[in-house]
């Protein structure tokens, strides 16, 4: 399987740690976390996006995303283009965004006005990446997005817009990994995971502390070629293990569920 996982989980760090983490760790992909503070964002020139490139490109490692907080659904202007631009510029397979629609909008009959605004987006955004469309915050399940998905099928002939499953969101919203990956397939790009402890809400938490079924993920990807990134939310979870005590833990977390898959 092509491993990855997401610089949210070692806020900060230089690239050369980025890079260090991943080779020594068999990781070959990363998802870069977009953001002023970080060594990947809208305002590096192009001389930076190509250096960039080509120290990760020379690493061996892919960008399985470019990770924005652009909210495809929601009011206010998001620079959704200037991400796809860097995205295309450092061959990231896509830029992830969040639905980020309002709460309780939209009917079983038809799209909400934030869909309706995504929908517009979408028809005039750049087509060089595609655009991830994570299931997070309005649209959680693989029911939702699926949904959108089709709308957008039906709506804007030739998009780029691809589902991140995002398996602890989808799971902790009540849907079974199988249910749900029936769901997103026909759009799905990329496949994050994460530990998580539904006693605690569904708090991550170490990897050898919750209750995720790692091996019902791997029965349902069996036989796919999905890149799986480990999305460690150390920026927002502080309390976790850092990366290079998680890398680790995730080979044999992934081994005991290969084992279960058998």
């Amino acid at each position: 399987m092509r491993l990855g996982f997401a610089t949210l989980g070692c806020p900060g760090a230089a690239l050369d740690d980025v890079l260090a983490l991943a080779q020594g760790n068999n990781f070959v992909g990363l998802e870069l976390r977009a953001a002023p503070d970080e060594f990947t964002n809208t305002g590096l020139s192009a001389t930076q996006r190509r250096e960039l490139r080509t120290r990760i490109e020379d690493a061996g490692l892919e960008i399985f995303a470019v990770s924005s907080y652009v909210k495809l659904c929601a009011v206010e202007e998001q620079p959704l283009e200037e991400h796809l631009e860097l995205a295309a510029d450092l061959g990231a397979r896509g830029v992830r965004v969040f639905p980020g629609d309002d709460p309780g909008e939209g009917t079983p009959d038809g799209p909400s006005a934030g869909e309706i605004r995504a929908l517009d987006r979408v028809t005039t955004a750049p087509k060089d990446v595609p655009i991830l469309l994570e299931t997070h915050d309005s649209h959680s399940t693989a029911r939702q997005v699926a949904a959108f998905c089709a709308l957008l099928d039906t709506d804007v002939p030739g998009h780029n817009v691809k589902a991140l499953w995002d398996t602890s969101h989808t799971w902790s919203h009540g849907e079974t990994l199988a249910e749900s990956f029936a769901l997103l397939q026909p759009w799905l790009e990329l496949v994050q995971f994460k530990q998580a402890d539904s006693q605690q809400e569904y708090r991550p938490v170490a990897i050898d502390a919750g209750d995720f079924p790692i091996g019902e993920l791997l029965t349902v990807l069996d036989g796919t070629d999905y890149p799986l990134s480990l999305e460690w939310e150390l920026k927002w979870h502080p309390q976790l293990p850092s990366l290079a005590e998680t890398l680790p833990a995730v080979h044999a977390w992934l081994s005991v569920g290969a084992g279960e898959v058998k």
